[in-house]
């Protein structure tokens, strides 16, 4: 039986900050796209698996931390389960008196830092043109990058969180305001000295992302927006997914709500000392309609779970969807290749595994579930997943819109993750030959 909110005893109740309001029959507010799911067992996963794995989102909604999630599950390449849980909009924290809009799979979501990993590969995608390399400094291309002792800071370590400027002195600005003007950010990175380039991996939550971009634009003459769709998301199809949002959109983006347990203090010590605000201002912010005017490449990426599905489903193909290729297998392989040893990130506090521009799943239990080692993909503020195994050869999008750090639903998190591992199995020796031959990662 589901574990709600509203049954759980007094005294937890009052720890929490706020939830979304969860109706008795979650059937009411399920949404499945029934014309694109397959079999579970046409592609090796067991009905009883898929059921499991559905289970285990309807346990996270149901504690109300999340008033709506989006999740598409691809499995070889076909979608198992594509389906949304709650509300897009009306239903959250603090909604009074205001239409409930249904979430549903083809509800667009900001991703935050999973932008990280869909915007290093327009700079991949310049690598493998022989336009850059990776291993030149940023200053050779954008030379105002190069003050202050960043000279010799290179793209490559620009892309692996090494580059030592994690953050941005904001001095008596706000951080969120300044993030909306690219023009005054860029000059205060390009005027800072780095921590320590090289030595350390230390979690560049926002800055990295203005720099690839000034890259980009620097390098092909387009902006990163027009380079990113005309390279990549207009061939892949992929028609949500973008930086910033068109005002259409915008009318249709899930909203964001701060949600969980009452511990604001730490958590916003420990937020500012990685994003440089607080909880509340940062999901503020999100909420804006100004966020998705500008182009924010490490934070302001929007995409149904459809969508981040399929960029991850393009990689783990090695570049390829739907008979349209965009990228080389060996750019894809180079750009989830482990970066070095694993080591406590500085800015975050916690073991991570980075590629140049991915985070890295783990065993025996990693970012992406138990036995994942060779998974890669990035997580976004604090419960998007989106993520690829060739191990297991599935491709997730998991999109939600309960923005915490600490909530009555990690064990439901938790346990998804392990029921995808579990009920997606490894491949066998036989089928890992089959996707070499056909180019797709193994």
């Amino acid at each position: 039986m589901l574990t709600r909110l509203r049954y759980l005893p007094s005294q937890l109740r009052g720890l929490v900050m706020s939830s979304a309001d969860v109706p008795n029959d979650l059937s009411s507010v399920t949404c499945i796209d029934e014309s694109a799911e397959v079999d579970p067992e046409s592609v090796g996963i067991s009905n009883r698996g898929a059921n499991a794995i559905w289970k285990s989102i309807e346990s996270i909604y149901a504690t109300g931390m999340q008033p709506g999630i989006s999740f598409v599950l691809r499995r070889h390449g076909e979608i198992v389960l594509k389906r949304a849980i709650g509300h897009a909009r009306g239903a959250g924290p603090g909604d009074r008196d205001e239409p409930r809009v249904p979430m549903t799979p083809d509800t667009p979501v900001c991703l935050y830092s999973a932008s990280k990993a869909i915007a290093a590969m327009p700079v991949h995608m310049l690598s493998e043109r022989k336009e850059i390399s990776l291993l030149d400094p940023v200053s050779h291309y954008v030379p105002a990058f190069g003050q202050n002792g960043k000279r010799d800071i290179t793209i490559y370590q620009l892309l692996c969180h090494k580059a030592g400027i994690p953050t941005v002195d904001a001095g008596s600005a706000d951080i969120v305001e300044l993030l909306l003007d690219r023009k005054e950010i860029l000059r205060r990175l390009y005027a800072s000295a780095p921590e320590k380039p090289g030595h350390h991996h230390a979690y560049h939550a926002l800055t990295a992302g203005f720099v690839i971009a000034d890259l980009v634009e620097t390098v092909s003459g387009q902006t990163f927006r027009s380079f990113f769709r005309e390279q990549v998301g207009t061939p892949l199809g992929l028609t949500s997914m973008d930086f910033g949002a068109s005002p259409s959109v915008l009318k249709q983006l899930a909203r964001n709500y701060t949600t969980g347990v009452r511990i604001s203090a730490p958590v916003n010590v420990y937020l500012r000392r990685a994003i440089g605000t607080t909880l509340e201002r940062a999901v503020e912010v999100s909420n804006d309609p100004r966020f998705y005017q500008a182009v924010i490449p490490a934070g302001n990426g929007v995409a149904t779970a459809d969508d981040g599905s399929r960029f991850f489903q393009c990689l783990l193909n090695g570049g390829e969807l739907d008979g349209v290729r965009v990228f080389d297998p060996l750019t894809v392989r180079r750009a989830t290749a482990e970066v070095g040893k694993p080591e406590v990130d500085r800015s975050l506090l916690v073991p991570l595994r980075y590629s140049a521009g991915m985070m890295l799943g783990d065993s025996p239990f990693g970012l992406f579930g138990p036995d994942t080692a060779r998974a890669f993909g990035h997580l976004g503020f604090t419960n998007n997943f989106l993520w690829a195994d060739p191990d297991r050869d599935i491709s997730v999008a998991l999109l939600t819109t309960g923005k915490l750090v600490a909530g009555l639903h990690l064990p439901y998190l938790l346990g998804l993750l392990r029921n995808i591992s579990r009920h997606c199995p490894k491949l066998s020796e036989v089928e890992i030959t089959r996707r070499e031959l056909a180019g797709g990662l193994s």
